[in-house]
């Protein structure tokens, strides 16, 4: 039995949420604050022991923030479990309660928590006209959370998260419309709490490894202590005797030692001369610190590990983090085989954020062998190193939108050839277009090397500040990976960035030419076809698909790089690339000509003879502020991501400063430019304004055509 689905309506963070899971190992993969951490309290309010009594204490600050006013809405969580186990106990649990029957026995069931109002409120909302808005803002004023139940339900045929399906069976806010059914049956029955899905089953959570020396530390969270108990239930008093009478005795020949007694005896007296007899304690022992007291010799046990080479066994608190977390990991993974052991039903391993501290191949190694037979794993992680050996069709990514989160699954209605190709390019690296907010995908080292640098110099921001990634491809085969992009997916923007390769030089075929001229051309000709090619074939993919742009650089990076008005980087990066003075000579000339056959021809000449990655490299450390960004690159972002007003104010703040470097500029044009970008900043004007006041005081400028390209 397995998972299959986790349902969130109006919990937290979540409106209205599908989580889908497989057998086997689950990721789910988010920035902070996406949800992951509300994700597993909800599941474990159904299926965790330790945590089901708190399910009966839901409060207005579980209910989803985006609600305009909680009071009336329901809080719904439901879990889908599909081949459920066809033993007699779980069988007839499913029967009475969460089951859903096809032919004899369950094989799918649902079991849902329902936070609602209870059934008088319900019938007050039914009996309101519809459109009675204030009669229905009085019901609301008087509703309390004692006003409210829990429901555990099952055999539920009802979706909650579709918006009609909430209205028809909660009902509708705004038009004042509340159904007459107080039980539904599309809501399922009620579970009798005499029966108990959590008990039939294993699951066991790891919560996020923050401070595991302290849980350690603490009886009631130790790992340790509760292996222990696990494994051999409550402390046998009788086989601790020889023991602890062995303690005792450790004890007393320790205090009879002359020495202990006589420190022993001015310690008290030494307390008497300074808090007199009444405020004295009555007695004072010198004791080895091991209880003598079955039980709490029990919870005294603590392990020692050796990290190193030399012998030393140290205590957890002397581990490195990454050594302590490892343990505690371990030792939770110990206990839930031992549970495992004891269970015939399903089990569920739950793990929040195992990475932390550890390092990135023991990461890998870790989670590439966490597969138990007949055992659902699900975990969250920031982790691209474990994301990697993660199958992308049982990976959920959480995302913020408008401050409220979503679940997407990047593999969702592709078929097995296409999910076959886009795992084989989520690498350690490329898995980064999972977690990111916003994509730009590139083809070559060149691009990934300065377009991160462009931005940093041009905008005074990089790259993760405006909520972009680069991801660098490696080729041009960018549907398999721009393919996840798309509404039944990861709605999140992508723009792909690529050459059109047009040529040039002339192309034309001379019976005069050479065979090294007729290659040339030869070559400029294909690459130009190709070029078209390829545009027609992306330009098809993204024709229905709102998520994906594709922007192109008319010839090829490093070319209209140049043509941009960017000779100057390349031609200050020429000495650490050439060593001839007559060869930077000529090379300078070339690409201060403007002429694009020469500029051209140099800068691949370049860029090929000292490889396109350590060329980028040199160029980069010739970029400033005056370095122009061009068009295409400025479009490619701003359409993957929009900026807040926050950093476009301080991009312009950061253009004002370097202008103010320059001496060049009135004082009193800079104030008053700062003056509209407070402004805007403030809400009170609009980018378009901004841009063109920028533009009037300094023309000169490029930051207005580069911020134009803001959607």
């Amino acid at each position: 039995m397995h998972i299959s689905r986790v349902r969130l309506v109006n919990y937290r963070n979540f409106a209205r949420a599908n989580v889908y899971f497989k057998k086997g190992i689950n990721t789910i993969i988010g920035e902070n604050g996406s949800g992951k951490t509300n994700l597993f309290r909800a599941m474990r309010l159904l299926l965790d022991d330790d945590m089901l009594r708190m399910a009966y204490r839901l409060d207005e600050d579980d209910f989803h923030r985006g609600l305009d006013n909680w009071r009336g809405h329901w809080i719904v969580i439901s879990l889908e479990f599909e081949e459920v186990a066809q033993n007699e106990a779980l069988q007839s649990l499913f029967l009475h309660g969460a089951g859903n029957i096809e032919e004899e026995e369950v094989t799918r069931a649902t079991y849902s928590l329902i936070f609602r109002p209870s059934t008088a409120v319900r019938l007050r909302l039914s009996e309101l006209d519809e459109g009675d808005l204030d009669g229905l803002a009085r019901v609301r004023s008087a509703i309390t959370l004692d006003d409210y139940e829990v429901v555990f339900t099952g055999k539920g045929t009802a979706d909650l998260t579709d918006v009609e399906q909430y209205r028809q069976l909660v009902g509708d806010f705004a038009a004042v419309r509340f159904p007459d059914e107080m039980e539904p049956p599309e809501i399922g029955g009620r579970v009798p709490k005499v029966l108990s899905v959590a008990k039939e089953i294993s699951f066991t959570f790891v919560q996020a490894l923050r401070d595991v020396v302290a849980d350690f530390q603490n009886n009631r969270a130790n790992p340790l202590l509760s292996l222990l108990r696990s494994k051999s239930g409550e402390v046998d008093e009788a086989a601790l005797e020889p023991i602890t009478q062995l303690v005792a005795g450790l004890n007393t020949a320790i205090e009879e030692l002359p020495d202990v007694g006589i420190i022993r005896s001015d310690i008290r007296q030494t307390i008497r001369d300074a808090a007199g007899e009444t405020y004295s304690p009555s007695g004072l022992w010198i004791r080895s610190g091991v209880p003598a007291e079955a039980e709490k010799l029990f919870q005294s046990l603590r392990l020692f590990v050796g990290e190193s080479d030399d012998g030393y066994e140290g205590a957890i608190h002397e581990l490195s983090l990454g050594g302590a977390n490892l343990i505690y990991l371990t030792l939770k993974l110990l206990r839930f085989r031992y549970q495992k052991e004891k269970q015939v039903c399903a089990n569920f391993l739950v793990i929040e954020e195992p990475e932390a501290h550890i390092h990135t191949h023991i990461q890998k190694t870790l989670f590439d062998r966490l597969n138990y037979p007949d055992t659902q794993v699900i975990y969250s992680t920031h982790s691209s190193h474990i994301s990697e050996v993660s199958n992308v069709e049982n990976v959920n990514v959480l995302s913020r939108v408008d401050g409220r989160c979503e679940a997407y699954q990047p593999a969702a209605g592709l078929p097995p050839d296409q999910v076959r190709g886009l795992q084989r390019y989520l690498d350690a690296v490329r898995s980064n277009l999972l977690f990111a907010k916003s994509v730009v995908l590139i083809e070559g080292d060149a691009e990934e090397i300065l377009v991160p640098a462009l931005v940093k110099e041009v905008l005074g921001v990089s790259l993760d500040e405006l909520g972009i990634s680069l991801i660098n491809i490696g080729s041009t085969g960018f549907e398999n990976v721009a393919v996840v992009f798309h509404e039944d997916r990861l709605r999140k923007r992508c723009a792909i960035v690529t050459d059109l390769d047009a040529a040039f030089v002339n192309t034309t075929s001379n019976p005069g030419d050479n065979e090294a001229t007729q290659k040339a051309k030869a070559r400029a000709l294909g690459s130009q076809q190709a070029g078209l090619a390829r545009q027609i074939r992306l330009d098809g993919f993204v024709a229905d698909n709102p998520w994906v742009t594709v922007h192109y650089a008319p010839h090829t990076f490093e070319v209209d790089f140049v043509a941009a008005g960017n000779h100057r980087p390349v031609v200050a990066a020429l000495p650490d690339i050439y060593r001839d003075p007559a060869t930077i000579a000529i090379a300078t000339a070339e690409l201060q000509s403007g002429n694009i056959t020469q500029f051209g021809r140099r800068v691949l000449t370049v860029a090929t003879n000292a490889g396109k990655g350590w060329f980028a490299i040199q160029v980069a450390k010739k970029i400033d502020p005056d370095t122009q960004l061009p068009d295409y690159i400025a479009r490619a972002l701003f359409t993957a991501h929009t900026p807040p007003r926050p950093v476009i104010a301080n991009v312009v703040l950061y253009r004002l400063k370097n202008l103010e470097a320059g001496g060049l500029e009135s004082e009193d044009s800079l104030a008053t430019m700062r003056g509209h970008v407070e402004r805007f900043r403030r809400g009170e004007i609009e980018l378009g304004a901004l841009l063109v006041a920028m533009a009037a005081a300094f023309p000169a400028d490029q930051i207005s055509r580069v911020l134009n390209h803001i959607p």
